[in-house]
């Protein structure tokens, strides 16, 4: 029993999940070095989407038919059958609105691949601040409550992917059903909230740089890809800061060659240095999933 929350059957246990550490630390490699072969391959990597997401993907594909989602691989086969015949998946582009506050949560969405969706509060301003990051580890929406109840966030893609989606009343439905399947959804949702009270936390004492690179290191964790398309403004607006502040905190990771900016994108160029400027948020929240579901959230990339 953790949190209230009965222990997690020996059907439930975890699952092996890819590691891409080896295949950063050869791109990392020719990156820094000199010559025409470095510079091509760096070239190509400048001019490249998803393609470190996409391998893992497709790798991941070649074992397991199910959408590339922890939370689904995750779920014994009897428990997946009784969602599988409803679960929908589509590709989903930046900026696609999955629910508005005041919105009848009727669906379930399940982040697949590298694909990223954040929980954006509303402030009398008009500012969104970001609250939590979700990527392939977990889902959104009708996971805390019993569905179908309003929205209180607006919930939005951040990085383009695959998204399978079901509807609430069937997820509640295979709950009434399983057991093993209820325990996992609601040690998720223990997940969810450590990562809200973390974030809480976060804002509340850490520094405009430390959540920076916190934010980029998250994002980099879940796609698998050192390119994250971001601008300047997008990343003020989820941190609740003037863009003034973002601007000098990238300008400053730029000559310190941490970064690079490309159009309405960052390029992590030294993983490491990045890592050491953020916060320990990220690990904080590492450490409750592996205590709570080993193995779900995304391995580290370096």
């Amino acid at each position: 029993m953790l949190n209230g929350v009965p222990a997690l059957p020996e059907a439930l246990a975890p699952a092996p999940i890819w590691n891409l550490a080896g295949l950063f630390c050869v791109i990392c490699a020719l990156v820094h070095t000199s010559g025409p072969l470095a510079h091509l391959i760096f070239g190509v990597a400048l001019h490249r989407r998803h393609v470190l997401g996409t391998w893992h993907v497709k790798a991941q594909e070649s074992t397991d038919t199910r959408p590339c989602n922890h939370l689904l691989r995750r779920l014994r086969a009897d428990d997946y059958a009784l969602l599988a015949p409803q679960l929908e998946e589509r590709q989903r582009p930046v900026g696609d609105l999955l629910y508005n506050p005041g919105d009848n949560v009727e669906l379930v969405y399940f982040p697949c691949g590298p694909s990223l969706v954040s929980y954006l509060v509303s402030n009398e301003d008009g500012r969104d601040v970001e609250t939590v990051l979700v990527g392939r580890e977990g889902a959104v929406g009708g996971i805390v409550s019993l569905g179908h109840l309003p929205a209180y966030c607006r919930i939005v893609v951040k990085y383009p992917g695959p998204v399978a989606h079901l509807r609430v009343g069937v997820l509640q439905e295979a709950k009434s059903k399983s057991s093993t399947l209820r325990f996992l959804f609601a040690r998720y949702a223990d997940c969810l909230l450590a990562q809200i009270f973390q974030s809480t936390a976060c804002n509340a004492i850490h520094s405009i740089e430390q959540r920076t690179a916190k934010w980029i290191l998250a994002a980099i964790e879940r796609t698998g890809d050192e390119m994250v398309p971001l601008t300047h403004e997008q990343l003020a607006t989820m941190l609740g800061v003037g863009r003034s502040y973002t601007s000098r905190v990238i300008q400053t990771f730029k000559a310190e060659d941490i970064l690079e900016t490309r159009r309405a994108a960052l390029l992590v160029r030294n993983f490491d240095a990045l890592k050491k400027r953020a916060c320990q948020c990220n690990e904080s929240v590492k450490a409750h999933f592996d205590i709570v579901l080993k193995g779900l959230y995304p391995d580290d990339v370096a």
